[in-house]
């Protein structure tokens, strides 16, 4: 099992924050961090999306300015769920009473994802991985 597949489970916090490098940067020195995956956008000058593993657990973030296309300029956070039954977790949180910012679909990275936020305004996506992933 590759180290991606065994951190890709569960319940994984997604940050936005200023300055992810220096984020990501720090994370590694303070607490051991292991870069997973970092893409960058087109120019490579923002971290569009980082996937690091701390102590056997996931962390992903991103530059807060890139998120949604909202101009974000302060820290935040997304609770991302990694299930294999994307459809199911999806209709159970919409019918509960969750709020949908981004359906559920296929997405330009290979796996399906959607965002929405619960009556506490909590933000939560959820993905499902795409094939072999």
């Amino acid at each position: 099992m590759t180290d991606m597949a065994r951190v890709m489970q569960g319940v994984i916090p997604y940050l936005s924050v200023d300055g992810a490098d220096k984020v990501i940067a720090f994370y590694e020195k303070a607490f051991g961090a292991k870069d997973l995956g970092t893409m960058r956008t087109e120019d490579g000058k923002q971290v569009m999306h980082s996937q690091l593993e701390i102590n056997g657990g996931a962390l992903m973030l991103s530059e807060a300015s890139l998120m949604e296309g909202k101009q974000v300029t302060s820290n935040s956070y997304t609770m991302q769920l990694v299930t294999r039954e994307g459809d199911r977790w999806w209709k159970r949180a919409v019918d509960a009473g969750c709020v949908v910012d981004v359906p559920f679909a296929m997405q330009f990275w290979g796996d399906r994802w959607g965002k929405l936020h619960d009556p506490f305004g909590i933000s939560w996506a959820l993905l499902e991985p795409g094939p072999g992933r």
